[in-house]
């Protein structure tokens, strides 16, 4: 059964950096390629990130500069490193098993909500 579990999420003061993580089972995730997505409240799901197996990573044009899609292939661990936080990042952020035309219909975890505020 393939499991993906968010972390790190939290509240934080715009600014502030924040690195979440989710833990990936249930299939060979050495070998798949990986997504991050967010969705904030009262908006649809929106692409921050995908990894692919080779390390090779992909950002939409408006996710470039603050995010920093990584994994660790020896723990099974998906990460996204967040800096200079700012208010409109606020939103549930998830992982989806999947890249570019198949992260949003397969699997995904249940999300690690990310509250930026003063």
């Amino acid at each position: 059964e393939v499991q993906l579990v968010e972390s790190g999420g939290g509240l934080v003061q715009p600014g502030e950096s924040l690195r979440l993580s989710c833990a990936a089972s249930g299939f060979t995730f050495s070998t798949s390629g990986m997504t991050w997505a967010r969705q904030a409240a009262g908006k649809g799901l929106e692409r921050v990130s995908t990894i692919y197996k080779d390390y090779s990573t992909n950002y939409p044009d408006s996710m470039k500069g603050r995010f920093t899609i990584s994994r660790d292939n020896d723990k099974n661990t998906l990460y996204l490193q967040i800096n200079s936080l700012e208010v409109e990042d606020t939103a549930v952020y998830y992982c989806a098993l999947g890249t570019l035309g198949t992260w949003r219909n397969g699997y995904r975890g249940q999300g690690t909500r990310v509250t930026v505020s003063s």
